[in-house]
C-alpha cells in the first residue's frame, strides 16, 4: 500500500470481493456533496467498488450497473440523502450528460458516483475524488486514488486510515 505523493493511494485489490469491501469502507465516509469518478476499462471493478460503496453508504437496494438507464438513484433509512450512480458508458459527451441533468446532480447536495467519468470530462467540477482501475493478472486489481481540490484530501486521509490502520 505505497503512498505515491500528498492526495494519492495506490494498492492492489485480489478479489472481487476484496474490492466490494473496499468500496464499502468509502462508502462509510461519503459526505453530501462528494464527486466520486470510478474509471477504467470493462471488467476493472468499477461496479464492485460502487456496489460497496452503496453497501456502507447504507442504501436500500442494492447499488448495481446503471449502464442501460444511465443512473440509479439509491436511498437510505437514516436521512433524506440520495446516493445517485451515474453510467457514462453510452454517453457521447457533456450535451448528452446535460441532456438527463448531470449537472444539476454535480451541483446538489448529494454523493455522485461516475463510472466512465472521461465521457463527461468536461462538465465535472473541478473538485473530486477520481479513483483509476487496472486490470491485473487473475482477479487482481491495481487500484489508485487521486484527490483534486477540496476536501478530498481529507478524505482520502480518512480513508486510508479505516482502510489500513495508522
Amino acid at each position: 500500500m505505497p503512498i505515491l505523493k500528498p492526495g494519492t493511494l495506490e494498492f492492489v485489490s485480489h478479489s472481487a470481493e476484496q474490492t466490494v469491501r473496499l468500496g464499502q469502507r468509502l462508502g462509510e465516509l461519503l459526505r453530501p456533496g462528494d464527486v466520486i469518478c470510478l474509471s477504467g476499462r470493462l471488467g476493472a471493478g468499477k461496479t464492485a467498488f460502487a456496489r460497496g460503496i452503496g453497501q456502507g453508504w447504507g442504501a436500500v437496494e442494492p447499488v448495481t450497473s446503471p449502464t442501460f438507464v444511465l443512473m440509479h438513484e439509491h436511498t437510505r433509512h437514516a436521512d433524506d440523502q440520495r446516493l445517485y450512480h451515474v453510467d457514462g458508458y453510452r454517453l457521447s459527451g457533456a450535451v448528452d450528460a446535460l441532456s438527463f441533468g448531470l449537472d444539476e446532480l454535480l451541483a446538489g447536495n448529494n454523493p455522485v458516483l461516475i463510472e466512465w467519468p472521461e465521457r463527461v470530462a468536461d462538465i465535472l467540477p473541478a473538485e473530486r475524488l477520481w479513483i483509476s482501475f487496472a486490470i491485473q493478472e487473475g482477479d487482481r486489481r491495481q487500484i489508485t486514488f487521486e484527490t483534486a481540490g477540496g476536501d478530498y484530501e481529507t478524505l482520502l486521509e480518512a480513508y486510508r486510515r479505516r482502510t489500513f490502520g495508522g
